[in-house]
């Protein structure tokens, strides 16, 4: 049982890994630095649990506001500023981080890892078989893939700080903040109906459905982001292959 459960709580994660390592189409990064980022995901979630817990300490109370409050400012900011220290750890000085689109690469191993450790902690969370199966099920399908999206945004701007250092700042600030707006808006669905006393199941049902529309809406356009790499890594190494000195050292 346990290690059906413990299969359920990890495979999508191992299948979104495929999924980014399958995209990285010009020079596939070294499995160990894989394994480095994935791992120091994993650590992001320590110091943002201690962060969620200092931070919870300020929820207003308030329906709806304290959903607000606990998906934008609770989850959102304390997991993606962690994790974007880690990635800045993990990769920033790398030799290997050399394209556009290992941003992507690397971000989204980062996310993943704390997606992997997060899913399992939820799923053996649970007080009964039946339970872990159903949160592990859901969870397979939105917040994994929710936690691989948020990633897929925080490489694309990561992987244009990394090369344009005019600017750099501003890519890095939308590296923050634009994962923790979708992370935010997402978890922020899923928590204002818990946050209602009255009304919370007719209110649940609605923002679902508005969840999938957004959960849609994330796909096409980070699959958009990570086209957009790609086509940008393709321009790089074109212009590396054809720079004839390529093979001097200055």
């Amino acid at each position: 049982m346990n290690t059906y459960l413990l299969a359920i709580a990890v495979l999508p994660v191992l299948v979104l890994s495929v999924v980014i390592y399958r995209q990285d189409r010009y020079e596939k990064e070294p499995i160990g630095k894989l394994i480095k980022a994935f791992f120091f995901g994993a650590l992001s979630i320590i110091p943002a649990a201690i962060s969620e817990q200092i931070i919870s300490m300020f929820n207003p109370g308030a329906p709806i506001i304290s959903g607000l409050f606990n998906g934008f400012i609770v989850a959102g900011c304390s997991e993606e500023f962690w994790k974007l220290v880690m990635l800045s750890l993990a990769i920033w000085r790398s030799a290997e981080f050399n394209e556009y689109f290992d941003g992507i690469v690397y971000a989204c191993f980062v996310s993943l890892g704390f997606a992997c450790f997060e899913n399992i902690s939820y799923v053996f969370g649970q007080g009964t078989f039946m339970e872990a199966l159903t949160t592990g099920s859901v969870r397979a399908v939105l917040s994994v893939p929710g936690h691989f999206l948020f990633g897929v945004a925080m490489g694309y701007f990561f992987g244009l700080a990394k090369f344009d250092s005019q600017r750099r700042f501003w890519h890095l600030l939308r590296a923050f903040a634009v994962p923790m707006l979708l992370h935010g808006t997402f978890d922020a669905l899923l928590m204002i109906p818990e946050s209602m006393a009255v009304g919370g199941q007719f209110v649940s049902a609605v923002l679902f459905v508005v969840l999938i529309w957004f959960d849609i809406k994330m796909w096409k356009w980070g699959i958009r982001r990570i086209k957009q790499l790609q086509e940008l890594t393709k321009q790089q190494d074109f212009a590396r292959s054809n720079n004839p000195f390529k093979d001097f050292s200055w």
